[in-house]
């Protein structure tokens, strides 16, 4: 072998020393990984599946789930504020429903304390008083507790004619009043979309209650469904096909309280 090829063979096996030692510097050198942030998180009490509108609560009803602390209110019940909150929950009555994942919040639960359900869900002041209704008066069975409703009385009486037709007159005697129930469904059952029943039960206030009770004498009720937006429009009162006179004393119905005002000469 002569000198030039020992030469080379000597330099090819040094780079291929370097070589080998650079890869295996830059196999066991390892980049350093910064830890990520951990986002401060809170259990909050939530339903563990749906629950309806009445519904006892139970304990099995409900679970902690962790949540953000930044997306949480303060009208959720936390497991480090009150971790006996299963047990304290339990036995209350849903006064609007939940849906599964929902947290459970004070304020659409009401404590029975051994009355019934309807007394449990009105609020303080109201009561809850039925009527007869059928499809006809009903808005074909379309209406389901808690729309909202106005009642007409239509009344009829004789015309001035002796010989002429009844005149049947009709007003709106209670205004965007709550269905409470139907017959005995408090709630929607079975995914039906329409409840027909023969009794009605609405919230009203005592005035209001003696208001519908003198109707259910003098004529005939009937329900009209009222839209979901209508919920807090402001009624508008309108004269009959007659105009009113000035200086006459007018019953207005603003949301279901009738009160007496007098036009302006």
């Amino acid at each position: 072998m002569n000198t030039a090829r020992i030469v080379v063979l000597t330099i090819a096996l040094g780079a291929g020393g370097v070589a080998a030692y650079l890869a295996s510097g830059t196999e066991q050198k390892t980049a350093a990984v910064e830890p990520a942030a951990q986002m401060p998180t809170v259990d909050v009490l939530v339903a563990r599946a749906d629950i309806a509108l009445g519904q006892s609560l139970k304990p099995d009803d409900l679970q902690w789930q962790t949540w953000p602390a930044s997306s949480t209110s303060n009208s959720f019940i936390r497991r480090g504020e009150r971790p006996e909150a299963t047990t304290q929950v339990a036995g209350s009555i849903a006064r609007a429903p939940f849906i599964a994942g929902e947290p459970i919040r004070e304020q659409k639960l009401v404590r029975a304390d051994g009355s019934g359900f309807m007394a449990a869900i009105l609020p303080p002041g109201m009561r809850a008083i039925s009527t007869e209704i059928s499809p006809e008066t009903a808005a074909g069975g379309f209406i389901l507790p808690n729309d909202r409703v106005d009642v007409i009385l239509s009344k009829r009486e004789k015309g001035a004619d002796k010989n002429g037709p009844d005149v049947v007159n009709s007003e709106i005697i209670l205004s965007n009043v709550r269905v409470l129930a139907i017959d005995q469904a408090p709630k929607e059952k079975d995914g039906q979309n329409a409840v027909v029943g023969k009794t009605v039960t609405l919230e009203l206030k005592s005035d209001q209650a003696e208001t519908l009770a003198r109707a259910r004498q003098t004529g005939t009720l009937a329900l009209a469904l009222r839209s979901i937006a209508d919920l807090n429009v402001v009624e508008n009162v309108s004269g009959n096909s007659a105009e009113l006179k000035r200086g006459e004393s007018i019953n207005v119905v603003r949301y279901g309280v009738p009160s007496e005002t007098t036009t302006q000469k």
